[in-house]
């Protein structure tokens, strides 16, 4: 409490307590980080395919890669086809209303990315595309 006499006398030392600026600070700084959305991205370099009605999904997605070769990415890392079904459901337990894409290189085969959209459709993913460029757009 502050003592208004002694104040007004000029016999009191004033003194600000930073402790509760400090602390705001912090909730900011927690706030910040919490509600910051990160884009994740395949971990490997493709090349796509493509296609005249390619359009951009403005919407939070789940991204997941196939390489040339065949393998599988999520993340970053490679993995098998069996356990895309698990990773899409974690995925989606995060964001229930993310779409999955599936960014396949042009020279995939066909049947890895029709076993990969399969699993991510029994993950529960309600939206499950293939990314394309436009064409003249590379």
């Amino acid at each position: 409490m502050i003592d208004v006499r002694k104040s007004l006398r000029g016999g009191g030392e004033v003194s600000i307590n930073m402790g509760p600026m400090i602390d705001m600070v912090f909730l900011l700084l927690i706030f910040f980080v919490v509600t910051t959305s990160f884009v994740r991205e395949t971990g490997i370099e493709v090349q796509r395919s493509t296609a005249a009605t390619a359009g951009v999904n403005q919407h939070a997605t789940i991204m997941l890669g196939v390489s040339a070769a065949g393998h599988i990415y999520f993340e970053g890392k490679r993995v098998d086809v069996r356990s895309v079904r698990g990773l899409i459901e974690r995925a989606l337990a995060d964001d229930p209303e993310a779409g999955v894409v599936v960014v396949a290189d042009k020279n995939s085969s066909t049947g890895v990315v029709v076993q990969a959209m399969d699993q991510c459709r029994l993950a529960g993913a309600q939206s499950v595309s293939l990314a394309a460029s436009r064409e003249g757009i590379q």
